[in-house]
């Protein structure tokens, strides 16, 4: 599994429903591809955002990166939607899990 964490602070003067629109066509573009596991995005109270996405490969993830639909929301994300990033990647990071039904 390689893991993407893309961790985000938005504009505060930016378009809402344009960015709205740019992730929702993102994931719908995403869901589509070779190797592309999940993503899940979470919103902390002081607007932090963290995004993470999990795909088969490295191969598949960075595939993803060069698409070239996703290469133009990048740029339109730097110009108009984000404050600033960090994006981390991960080739087979170390999983811990728990379940409480495994416990029973």
């Amino acid at each position: 599994m390689f893991l993407v964490v893309f961790r985000n602070r938005k504009r505060a003067d930016m378009n809402g429903a344009a960015y709205r629109a740019d992730a929702d066509a993102m994931l719908d573009l995403a869901q589509r591809q070779a190797g592309f596991l999940d993503f899940k995005s979470y919103t902390a109270d002081d607007g932090e955002v963290i995004a993470l996405s999990q795909w088969e490969d490295e191969v598949s993830a960075r595939a993803w990166g060069r698409l070239a639909e996703h290469r133009l929301v990048q740029q339109r994300g730097r110009a108009e939607y984000y404050e600033d990033y960090t994006l981390f990647a991960c080739d087979n990071p170390r999983i811990h899990t728990f379940s409480r039904k495994d416990q029973a």
